[in-house]
């Protein structure tokens, strides 16, 4: 079994290796549906089951995803470096208050298992809860269990889907652990399938490796948009819902899809947010005029009196 994620992942660092040689940015939907499937591995779009996939709302993810997030396997999400582990907890956080609006639709359990990693919380900090509802989390729902080693996390992100009182289990990891390796994804996702539950692979600080994952997004933050007033004006120097720089980088696509995502906390929804380009280097962000700096400042440096030679003493 783990020879056709190796094959899977072997054939998606090919396709992936073609479209930037290929210089392609931009990326063909129709041709890469029509494109065949890694040997022994899931099925095509069209065949899969609807009631194993979480909807995000939006084509242009939905459509690589084959639907949605997969309810029954291991999606991955990444921050390529600590300082963006906030953006990546919040992405995380965010498809879990869907998770658990999509469960309690259907008379599932309403609950969530988030296993933290104790170097993350060290570095980056703990789940508040306050902050949770505000990002429309309920934190009665979160169950946050912080194991010291890798191990004891692997044994309760399997213990969490085979428990079937979850609706998903977020397991978070930092960085490569060695000891959480092609095998243990392995054994991960098949624990996911049957136990007919969904796990968030939260790998923060990471880099790109092979796994059992059916998908990749590595999430980076972006900017706000600026909060539109019932007259239609914008409203300027407030604080807007949050936006998600997202990257797909492991799908049926040949290529990665990049977008970025607003998360409306009252509604809980996702929608597509249209980022400005950054200022040239040359510009200057501050208009106002410059000073000229003062020619008789109190921390300048005096200069040096007369040197006097004295006579020798003897």
């Amino acid at each position: 079994m783990a020879e056709k994620a190796v094959t899977r992942e072997t054939l998606f660092a090919l396709r992936q290796t073609i479209a930037h040689i290929e210089g392609r940015t931009e990326v063909d939907l129709d041709v890469a549906r029509r494109e065949p499937e890694a040997s022994g591995f899931g099925g095509r779009a069209s065949e899969r089951d609807e009631t194993k996939v979480l909807s995000i709302g939006l084509q242009a993810l939905d459509g690589p995803m084959e639907g949605g997030i997969p309810l029954d396997a291991v999606t991955e999400i990444r921050s390529g470096r600590l300082g963006d582990a906030g953006a990546a907890s919040g992405f995380v956080m965010a498809l879990s208050a869907c998770l658990l609006a999509h469960s309690s639709s259907g008379s599932g359990p309403v609950r969530i298992l988030w296993i933290g990693d104790e170097t993350v919380a060290r570095e980056v900090g703990l789940p508040h809860a306050a902050g949770l509802q505000d990002y429309g989390l309920d934190p009665q729902y979160l169950l946050y269990a912080r194991p010291r080693r890798i191990e004891d996390g692997l044994w309760l992100a399997e213990a969490g889907l085979a428990s079937g009182v979850f609706c998903a289990v977020i397991l978070e990891v930092c960085g490569n652990p060695r000891r959480f390796g092609l095998t243990e994804s392995r054994r991960l996702s098949l624990k996911a399938r049957s136990a007919g539950r969904p796990l968030l692979l939260l790998r923060q600080g990471g880099e790109e490796e092979a796994g059992s994952t059916v998908f990749r997004a590595r999430i980076r933050p972006s900017s706000a948009q600026s909060r539109i007033l019932p007259d239609g004006s914008a409203l300027g120097g407030g604080i807007a819902n949050p936006v998600f720089q997202v990257t797909l980088e492991k799908s049926r696509l040949p290529a990665p899809v990049d977008i970025h995502l607003e998360w409306n906390p009252y509604e809980r929804l996702f929608s597509l947010a249209t980022v400005l380009p950054a200022p040239a280097a040359n510009e200057q962000t501050n208009s106002g005029s410059v000073l000229s700096p003062s020619a008789d400042r109190q921390d300048c440096t005096s200069s040096l009196g007369a040197v006097v030679a004295f006579g020798r003493a003897s």
